[in-house]
């Protein structure tokens, strides 16, 4: 274990546990440790971090727990990570899961019931010497779901007011609109008159109209009483139209 000293720090400080007195059990470190972070620069200054010291830098952190089985290993001068020895055992115990040497290590502190039954309990990573405890599943999902319910009403108030905002202007807008409608529905009488002025100078410069043609043959034109009484009819009724109540166009019959 390269002879680096790992005792709890309560029985190097006090004299009086050297002198036979019962040694005060460390702290249990508590579940929720996700707001600290250990780190020990005079340790990393004086020997590598790799696989086989990572455990002792580990146990100098809050989150080492001092009743594991790693524990009683390293008390009996065995590698506290012997997979051999730890199978036997159960309880506490850490192992260290993966490796990337010498940026990230990720240690797993598990509960062993049996040489083949362990319960996973908590994860931490040793990530360029700075020691964190992991987030647990349930945490990353309820702070994900928080922030997106939070996105979520933000946008919803945003378009809230981008709407109440949009429909202020529409009505700023319909009552501010009618002066504008109004000026453009008036008459501009001098170009009404200079429109009629290009119309009759055209009708001056078009020749005649042609006669109408001859009646066919065999056709009667209608009898004079008739004429006589189509306009005295049409001056009785002016709301008919000449033109447009005439009835159906009749077929002209050739011989």
């Amino acid at each position: 274990m390269a002879g680096t000293p790992m005792l709890p720090p309560n029985l190097v400080a006090g004299g009086a546990n050297m002198e036979g007195n019962a040694a005060a059990a460390p702290p249990t470190p508590g579940t929720d440790m996700t707001g600290i972070c250990f780190r020990d620069q005079l340790w990393l200054n004086t020997y590598p971090l790799d696989r086989n010291l990572v455990f002792d830098y580990f146990a100098l952190s809050p989150f080492y727990d001092y009743t594991c089985n790693n524990e009683q290993l390293r008390m009996r001068s065995i590698h506290p990570l012997d997979i051999s020895h730890l199978s036997k055992m159960t309880g506490i115990e850490f192992m260290v899961s993966e490796v990337m040497e010498p940026h990230l290590f990720v240690m797993r502190k598990q509960k062993r019931d049996g040489p083949e039954k362990v319960t996973p309990m908590l994860t931490y990573y040793v990530l360029d010497g700075s020691i964190y405890q992991a987030p647990q599943l349930c945490n990353v999902f309820s702070a994900r779901v928080g922030r997106a319910l939070y996105y979520i009403s933000k946008a919803f108030t945003t378009a809230a007011s981008k709407l109440e905002k949009v429909g202020y202007v529409d009505t700023e807008d319909d009552s501010t609109s009618h002066e504008p409608k109004a000026a453009k529905e008036t008459i501009d009488f001098k170009e009404v008159k200079r429109v009629d002025h290009i119309l009759a100078s055209l009708q001056r410069k078009l020749p005649a109209a042609p006669p109408p043609p001859p009646f066919p043959e065999g056709y009667t034109p209608p009898s004079t009483a008739e004429g006589e009484q189509g306009p005295e009819t049409e001056q009785a009724d002016p709301s008919v139209d000449p033109i447009l109540d005439q009835g159906p166009a009749k077929r002209l019959k050739y011989a």
